[in-house]
């Protein structure tokens, strides 16, 4: 019977704009939540398969869909704390469960969130207030990140932050300015050497000492413009690490430059990048002399001897004092002693359909069938934008478009309403011819 039909259409109208309802609210009270994704309810029309090829109208009613709009991307908000994340793009940050965390679990759930406030915990975990710890790739001494598997979640690990770690930079490369005095090399001169001495940090953050002695050649007559360098290292008790002999050019227009760097022992000197490789008790470094013909590296001018230029990585053993991550998501600790490294990198996750993820609790969301396969980038490469310290994404909530689709909702359930009212009444009428 149509009428009843009709019933079944207005109970339908009510149930849709009831879950209408709870989404608006449900945005509304969420509406100053970091990260949160409104929920969108759509309504479906249904047709009464009865009501083809007949006079008479069956009405088949409504239903409704709700999904999250989690393609939507809420504006950046500016923060204090370095290590509030957002992600800003279409990636996702990956994060798991502290409990499972805590509970030493062999295989990691992955949820993935667009945004989140993260600190250390008493183990140094780096975690929300919600208890969402953030995953990240160790980086290696040196900083650099070991090829990982994209399509898998094996070499994500929890990132964790001690505060009271302290770590040190070895030296690897010095590159050494000196100008030795021309007039040295002349006959006649006293033929004292110029000692240098250039400190260097080993393995271990230990302080050592390359000493550097330059000794002119003095010729009977004339001048030689050669000179005998000789390195010794402390760390291995003063023992000479290379000794080297180097001829200087007195011709115009490049008076002064290198001309020849010969080996008398030690590492090989490379005319085509200027150094030489040194054995050293801290470990092995790559000192920079300078090539034939440069200004920059070693000089012999008629000026006294002067250290021009000494520079070297490395730094001794530090305390941490800050950590902070980057737009291509590395998270870099600072040092005390000026030393700065990387020591994880958080990729960003893409999936085909975000707006097909399963919805949890916190703003975390997991993949799911209509989600599709998820895709670990680097973040600034690929699709998923970059990442963004010190700010937190806002809620997509628009108040003014749910307020006006709060009026819209009421009056459609009123109207819903008002037809089961006038359903009821025909059918008290329809019952009322009987009598």
């Amino acid at each position: 019977m149509t009428i009843s039909s009709s019933l079944n259409a207005g109970v339908a109208g009510l149930t849709v704009n009831a879950s209408r309802l709870s989404s608006i609210s449900d945005n509304i009270a969420n509406s100053g939540t970091y990260g949160y994704k409104r929920a969108v309810t759509d309504f479906e029309s249904l047709v009464n398969s009865g009501a083809h090829n007949i006079a008479v109208y069956s009405a088949g009613g409504v239903r409704s869909v709700t999904y999250r709009m989690v393609s939507q991307t809420g504006s950046l908000v500016s923060t204090s704390n370095a290590l509030d994340i957002a992600a800003n793009g279409r990636g996702m940050l990956p994060v798991t469960s502290a409990a499972a965390v805590k509970a030493g679990a062999n295989t990691l759930p992955l949820m993935m969130i667009t945004t989140g406030g993260f600190h250390a915990n008493s183990a140094g975990v780096l975690e929300t207030s919600s208890g969402l710890v953030l995953l990240g790739w160790p980086a290696n001494a040196d900083g650099s990140v070991t090829a990982v598997a994209r399509d898998s979640i094996q070499g994500l690990k929890p990132v964790v932050i001690n505060a009271n770690q302290t770590a040190s930079d070895p030296t690897t490369r010095i590159t050494m300015g000196v100008n030795l005095p021309a007039s040295a090399t002349q006959a006649g001169s006293d033929g004292e050497s110029q000692p240098l001495s250039v400190e260097y940090f080993g393995n271990l953050g230990e302080s050592e000492t390359l000493a550097v002695s330059f000794t002119p050649t003095v010729p009977l007559s004339g001048a030689s413009n050669t000179w005998r360098m000789t390195i010794a290292d402390s760390a291995q008790g003063g023992a000479t690490v290379g000794t080297y002999d180097l001829v200087f050019n007195d011709a115009r227009g490049s008076g002064g430059t290198l001309v020849s760097v010969t080996t008398v022992s030690g590492g090989s000197y490379d005319p085509a990048t200027g150094t030489i490789p040194l054995t050293v008790g801290g470990g092995p470094i790559t000192l920079t002399v300078g090539k034939p013909g440069d200004a920059a590296g070693l000089t012999q001018l008629a000026s006294g001897f002067a250290p021009t230029s000494i520079t070297r990585d490395g730094s001794p053993v530090g305390n941490l004092t800050s950590t902070s991550i980057d737009a291509n998501g590395m998270i870099s600790a600072t040092y005390d002693t000026g030393f700065t490294r990387v020591i994880y990198q958080v990729p960003l996750i893409d999936v085909p359909n975000p707006d097909g993820l399963l919805a949890l609790d916190n703003q975390a969301y997991q993949v799911s069938p209509d989600s599709g396969s998820f895709y670990l980038w680097d973040a600034g490469t690929g699709p998923t934008g970059t990442v963004s310290g010190y700010a937190l994404e806002g809620s997509t909530t628009d108040i003014a478009a749910e307020l006006t689709g709060l009026i819209q909702t009421q009056r459609a359930y009123s109207s819903n309403a008002k037809v089961i009212q006038t359903v009821d009444q025909m059918l008290q009428e329809t019952t009322a011819m009987k009598q």
